[in-house]
């Protein structure tokens, strides 16, 4: 692994191509290394954890919305949507939207956390689809995704985005873009070029995820993968892209990032050395903002020692300036005390997420969002009883390199009425690699059964599982079967209409109502 230094140049230096990053990328994501079998089968899991995700959102509204875009842009051979049959195929980009939508909206699937963070399973969506269309292989697929978490994870390590407000986006337009030049072999020049302009247009603010978090939130990574699909296309095409894309007088860098100052040191695989950063990244077991999965298994461990929770006088949790800033008290967003919030607003409060999980001993992607459940009397007194810090040791843990020692988590006091104190603390959730029950292909499998049951038939999660197990075997044309068909009458669809079901003039716009069908 090699660290790469990246700055602005000014136009008037000479940065010849070889030293960008976007071409020191593009050379790597095409260097035609194998992939090595522990890296393939966790491809194969975040398949599964993917399509668990989407099937479980099939049908809420932001998912609704963004496959009734997509569905009018039929396409042979053409790309498989999840939920519908895949005998109907769609422009790549436009099912790269739809199932990145799908994949998204419970914020339930992988991540990882460095200088920033990412969910690099939003790659899946864009490569799948492109490979999908354009008949590749399992073996060209997993070269493709292999790739992609390696730019993903490597930009994470060494560009933090969130300092400056940028959202976490622009590191995964240039990783899909990457990843589908590498699935589809592309030379190092095309690939380069595509990077460059799919950083150019994923290139936006962190608005998305602060005060009333609309839905946009779900959309930002299908986003990301569409443009990456457009983007590969024009530089297939012979187009260039603005250049270099880091590095320039007025490029990302420069104006966006730390200033004409400032220097990155980005990691990257050396020639010949095999893209592992996959197995680096962890997923979710519960549907929650990942800074809150170690404090869910925490209250979960907590809530039997508290016993009678209304003995509670006030929780702190000391934590790191990530988790104390976007999802805790320091955030300043009323919106995270606020019982009649948003779902996606509730998944970025870390109070409200704590304290129904002292109450419920758990956590439920569905049942402890719903509006019944956010305004009930305790929960609300106890919600408002909880509040965050920042520990500068959590925050040394959170950003260290050395996995033995980097934390995720928090030290949590709670101060009862009659005075006394119960102190607890966790470094990491039970789920991650070094945690207390890591995710195997097992629990992979049991995550997909529980999220898909009454939605996709159990002899179709059999298939789709067994194709999943065969991923690098899979000849061309096979790649459908990574998608999944939801039974006749489960989805519903939008009776709003927008520009792609265009109606006559005069016609009056309809609200985002559903029925099924």
């Amino acid at each position: 692994m090699n660290l790469h230094s990246v700055r602005t140049y000014a136009s008037a230096e000479d940065l010849p191509r070889s030293q960008q990053l976007a071409w020191k990328i593009a050379d790597m994501a095409v260097d035609p290394v194998p992939v090595e079998d522990e890296v393939v089968e966790m491809i194969g899991n975040r398949i599964i954890d993917n399509a668990a995700v989407a099937a479980a959102s099939l049908n809420r509204g932001p998912v609704i919305s963004a496959r009734a875009q997509a569905e009018p842009h039929r396409l042979s051979p053409g790309s498989a949507i999840v939920g519908l049959p895949s005998s109907q195929r769609f422009s790549p980009e436009w099912a790269a939207w739809a199932n990145g939508v799908a994949v998204r909206e419970l914020d339930y699937h992988d991540t990882f956390l460095a200088a920033d963070y990412s969910h690099p399973g939003d790659n899946i969506p864009p490569v799948l689809a492109v490979a999908q269309h354009c008949a590749l292989s399992g073996k060209a697929l997993v070269r493709g995704l292999a790739a992609a978490y390696e730019i993903q994870v490597d930009l994470v390590k060494g560009i933090c985005l969130h300092e400056h407000k940028i959202d976490h986006i622009a590191h995964l337009g240039a990783s899909a873009a990457g990843g589908i030049g590498a699935a589809l072999g592309l030379p190092a020049e095309t690939v380069y070029q595509a990077i460059q302009q799919a950083l150019h247009v994923t290139t936006t603010t962190r608005q998305s995820r602060k005060g009333a978090i609309s839905s946009w939130k779900a959309y930002a990574p299908g986003f990301a993968g569409k443009m990456a699909v457009e983007a590969v296309d024009r530089a297939m095409r012979g187009e260039d892209a603005p250049s270099p894309a880091w590095e320039g007088e007025d490029g990302f860098i420069a104006w966006l990032l730390g200033g004409p100052k400032a220097e990155y040191a980005v990691p990257l695989p050396e020639r010949g050395e095999p893209k592992r950063a996959i197995l680096e990244t962890y997923t979710k077991e519960h549907s929650a903002e990942y800074q809150s999965q170690a404090l869910i298994d925490l209250a979960r461990r907590l809530g039997p020692k508290i016993g009678d929770l209304s003995r509670v006088k006030h929780i702190v949790i000391h934590t790191s300036h990530h988790t104390h800033f976007v999802i805790g008290t320091g955030a300043n967003d009323p919106q995270k005390m606020d019982p009649g919030a948003s779902r996606e607003t509730l998944d970025h409060s870390i109070m409200y997420i704590f304290a129904v999980a002292l109450e419920d001993g758990g956590w439920h992607h569905e049942r402890s969002y719903a509006p019944e459940r956010a305004t009930r009397r305790e929960t609300v007194a106890l919600w408002h009883k909880i509040s965050t810090v920042e520990d500068e040791e959590w925050t040394r843990r959170y950003h260290s390199r050395d996995p033995r020692e980097k934390a995720l988590g928090g030290r949590v006091v709670v101060t009862l009425e009659d005075s006394g104190v119960i102190v607890d603390e966790i470094a990491i959730a039970d789920a991650h690699p070094l945690g207390a029950r890591p995710f195997r292909r097992r629990d992979y499998v049991a995550k997909f059964r529980t999220l898909t049951e009454g939605i996709i038939a159990p002899e179709e999660q059999d298939r789709f599982l067994g194709v999943v197990d065969r991923l690098a075997e899979l000849e061309e044309g096979e790649l459908l079967g990574l998608s999944f068909t939801a039974p006749p009458g489960h989805l519903f669809v939008s009776k709003a209409y927008g520009i792609f079901n265009w109606r006559p003039p005069g016609a009056v716009a309809v609200p985002n109502v559903v029925v099924a069908v």
